[in-house]
């Protein structure tokens, strides 16, 4: 019906980039349903919040596939956008990486679900909802799934750069129902998880400075609209230049 809001459904909400998202589409009026293994927290300044709430543990993909009914209840038969951007990436004692030697078989198996499986399980699950609506689907990826980092486990590096494949391989798949998918790849952004020695990193950046989460958010709003309405398929370096 005309003149109702678009519907954003954006997992890892509580911090950094998802709460910047959230704040970016709020601004424009689009109603958040928002994903993230806490409870709805009521400082949360945004409206309807714990109602358009749910709380899943991605990590648990029997959870995950669960979830889908509920997340379908509050959609009323469209998504206009889903924004996968829930990551996890595990450290070792006293925040140490974690290559590909120590990582434990089960960390792996949690990162892969959290990181990889369940944008999958997500748009799949929804591309009735998705294909209705004529919507978007934006990966979150990462800088280091293209090059060893130096803080971020073999892992979590492994599953951003199986994200990056995965997400060419929707755009293909899910084109043909009307679906646009793409991919940003953060660099060091601003946030409260950064590991200590990032400002070595941002030394060496072309725009030697940290960005920021409404930077990131701002370009997942191009990809979630209609200026990106001929764009899928692609990933979106958001780095400073980190890539070069």
């Amino acid at each position: 019906m005309a003149g109702e809001p678009k519907t954003l459904l954006l997992t890892g909400a509580s911090r950094g980039i998802g709460h910047a998202t959230v704040k970016r589409f709020g601004r424009e009026g689009w109603r958040v349903l928002t994903c993230s293994r806490q409870p709805f927290d009521p400082r949360c300044p945004w409206p309807g919040g714990e109602e358009n709430h749910i709380q899943i543990d991605l990590a648990d993909p029997n959870a995950t596939m669960a979830a889908l009914q509920v997340i379908r209840s509050k959609l009323g038969g469209r998504l206009d956008a889903l924004v996968n951007n829930a990551g996890i990436s595990p450290k070792g004692p006293g925040g140490a990486r974690l290559n590909s030697i120590d990582t434990d078989l089960r960390d792996w198996g949690k990162v892969f679900h959290v990181n990889f499986f369940a944008p999958i399980v997500l748009a799949r699950g929804l591309r009735d909802e998705l294909s209705a609506a004529r919507g978007a689907v934006v990966n979150v990826t990462s800088i280091a799934g293209s090059h060893v980092h130096p803080f971020a486990g073999a892992a979590y590096a492994t599953s951003k750069a199986a994200l990056k494949a995965l997400t060419r391989e929707m755009a293909h798949d899910f084109g043909p129902l009307g679906v646009r998918v793409n991919a940003i790849a953060p660099g060091e952004i601003e946030t409260s998880i950064l590991s200590p020695g990032t400002e070595r990193i941002v030394e060496t950046l072309p725009l030697r400075r940290l960005g920021q989460p409404a930077e990131v958010a701002d370009v997942i709003w191009f990809l979630c609209t209609e200026p990106s309405a001929y764009v899928t398929g692609t990933e979106i370096e958001v780095n400073g230049g980190q890539h070069v």
